[in-house]
């Protein structure tokens, strides 16, 4: 399907995803001031990623949304990798951007040279192929650590939903936006979609560790407070009933016997 208009459309969508995909988490891990359960491999493996994934995007020739998508990816993720440190090693604020600085910069500079040196292959050039494989080896490990995680643990930890969400979201776009490229690119469709599905795995977990039981635990204790609703109910109804029989018998048995009723004045004067 050949729609420019479409394909930057979307492409933009997905940048704007992948722009603010890390915000939450980076959020979360301010707020609770601590980064237990994300992995630091993988965010340095997802801002390693941004590296080939630039270059291949950038020399394919693909709308601009798409070719600042992976810078802004490479930061984020460089940044969480960051919090990651500083808060579970314990690093200072110097020692952690005298180390991510460098690597950003390393990064960069990386990113500029294969640009130039690549810059006149094509998409099927064994370069360019080699730049889509490393890109989506690099995404893949980054979520596939975490699944090492979630085995371990048997629970999501340390991730913000919202920020899989996100993702997910920008990879559902990023693919629809090379479905409307003049070319259909396998390579780009191969790197965002082993991504989706592996957060839909993700997902998957999470609902099987977290949400089920979080659903049962709180069926087990609605039907508690069900049936001691209903024994209290009955417990009242119990008493009523008592407090009702009592009041009949005080009624019959508060006049006088039947056997005074019927004395005989004889009986009375030998008494």
């Amino acid at each position: 399907m050949d729609s420019p208009a479409a394909g930057n459309t979307l492409g933009t969508l997905g940048a704007v995803c992948w722009s603010i995909q890390l915000v939450p988490q980076i959020i979360v891990n301010y707020r609770r001031h601590h980064a237990t359960g994300l992995q630091p491999s993988m965010m340095i493996l997802w801002a390693w990623a941004g590296v080939p994934l630039g270059v291949y995007n950038i020399v394919s020739g693909f709308n601009v949304a798409l070719k600042v998508q992976p810078q802004i990816l490479a930061l984020l993720s460089l940044v969480t990798w960051g919090q990651c440190y500083y808060y579970q090693r314990n690093w200072g604020i110097i020692k952690t951007l005298s180390v991510a600085l460098p690597i950003g910069t390393l990064m960069a500079g990386a990113e500029l040279g294969l640009i130039f040196a690549l810059r006149d292959r094509e998409k099927g050039h064994w370069s360019m192929t080699l730049m889509a494989v490393l890109s989506a080896v690099l995404l893949a490990l980054g979520v596939l650590s975490h699944y090492v995680d979630i085995w371990k643990h048997r629970t999501v930890r340390g991730i913000s939903f919202l920020f899989v969400g996100i993702d997910a979201l920008g990879d559902v776009f990023s693919l629809a936006s090379i479905l409307f490229e003049v070319r259909l690119d396998i390579l780009g469709m191969v790197i965002y979609g082993t991504e989706l599905i592996l957060w839909l795995g993700v997902f998957a977990a999470g609902g099987w560790y977290n949400l089920l039981p979080k659903l049962r635990k709180r069926w087990k204790l609605a039907r508690g407070a069900k049936e001691t609703r209903q024994g209290l109910e009955l417990g009242q109804g119990d008493e009523e009933s008592a407090a009702r029989t009592a009041a009949s018998g005080i009624a019959l048995h508060a006049g006088p016997s039947s056997t005074s009723v019927f004395r005989t004045a004889s009986r009375s004067t030998q008494s």
